[in-house]
């Protein structure tokens, strides 16, 4: 896991676009090698973790463990439920 990741830097990813919002989706995504990074709330449940940790080591992806629960990451996507995990595809600016 690297460097912290700001609100602002998260609100910058978002706005292009390629993300997908779920814990699913992602794991789907990163079985299929399209994803460049995932971040991670901090109260998101250990299975959830470490399934992540898991499908993004032999993908490739980074992981990211952010300082916000996921009420509070829903906030910054301006969503109205909760986000325990985010995900950003290859191609999408860092």
């Amino acid at each position: 896991m690297a460097k912290k990741i700001s609100a602002t830097e998260i609100k910058k990813m978002i706005k292009t676009g390629n993300f997908i919002i779920g814990t699913g989706k992602t794991l789907k995504s990163l079985k299929l090698g399209r994803v460049q990074k995932v971040l991670v709330s901090s109260n998101c449940p250990p299975r959830v973790e470490k399934d992540i940790a898991y499908y993004s080591g032999l993908s490739g992806a980074e992981v990211h463990k952010l300082d916000y629960p996921n009420d509070e990451l829903s906030v910054i996507c301006k969503k109205p439920f909760a986000i325990s995990v985010l995900a950003f595809l290859k191609g999408a600016n860092k």
